[in-house]
């Protein structure tokens, strides 16, 4: 059931600027090659700044677990997550106008985990920015965002997510897809009760095309991502199976 987040962000992207089409004359040569890559080049209409996303894979809880998932995602607004996990936990993590959230319950009844308050938005907004690989369209040159190159396969981008700014950071092969993508997030993984930034990324698996747009389609998410910690640290297995630009 869409809950009323959901809308709420649906509205505010309705309500946004209109997307224009990426200028890539002016940005490094690398940052040029991802974008054409994801994005065919500048186009000929405006890439969608949010999209609708539906996933399978693995979650881990203490142990690995099924899950499906739709998102709304907004990477420089917000994001709504909803999924159901192992047909037992269902509940969504949000960011929406400046507030992040999780709410998730044991057959629709019974509160497992919930959670709020100032450390949650940061680093749910943080989350939003950074799965900007999954609507390149929302931070291409033009859009006010600033990316770097450092090397023929290392770039980077200042992405502003209502309020928050977040530093991603891109590893691409010769062809400008994306192999890893990594940021640092405010969170707690060890669940010491101290709230700081930690390393947090994606090791790419797969691309595939939808529409007019390339992504990751697969991959490993996680927290301490290219340390030596990444092997505990990775929690989350993705596909996407269905992808529709909104907005």
């Amino acid at each position: 059931m869409t809950t009323p987040a959901w809308h709420e962000l649906e509205q505010r992207i309705r309500a946004g600027a209109p997307a224009s089409r990426p200028d890539l004359d002016d940005v490094p040569e690398p940052v040029a090659r991802y974008f054409t890559a994801a994005l065919g080049g500048a186009g000929v209409h405006p890439p969608a700044a949010a999209a609708v996303l539906e996933m399978r894979g693995e979650i881990r809880l203490r142990r690995w677990l099924p899950f499906r998932s739709r998102q709304l995602l907004a990477p420089r607004m917000g994001t709504v997550w909803e999924a159901r996990v192992a047909c037992l936990i269902t509940g969504s993590d949000r960011y929406v106008a400046g507030v992040g959230a999780m709410d998730w319950r044991l057959l629709g009844l019974i509160p497992v985990m919930r959670a709020e308050g100032p450390d949650v938005s940061r680093s749910a907004a943080a989350r939003a920015a950074g799965e900007s690989i999954w609507v390149p369209g929302a931070v291409a040159p033009g859009t006010g965002t600033v990316w770097t190159a450092d090397g023929a396969d290392r770039i980077g981008a200042d992405v502003e997510t209502d309020g928050h700014a977040v530093r991603v950071e891109h590893s691409i092969d010769a062809h400008g897809r994306l192999v890893s993508s990594s940021f640092l997030r405010w969170g707690d993984p060890d669940g010491t009760g101290t709230y700081a930034e930690h390393r947090f990324g994606v090791d790419v698996l797969g691309h595939r095309r939808f529409g007019d747009v390339t992504i990751p389609d697969r991959g490993e998410v996680g927290w301490h991502h290219g340390t030596d910690r990444w092997e505990d640290g990775r929690f989350f297995r993705y596909r996407i199976t269905a992808y529709e630009p909104f907005g």
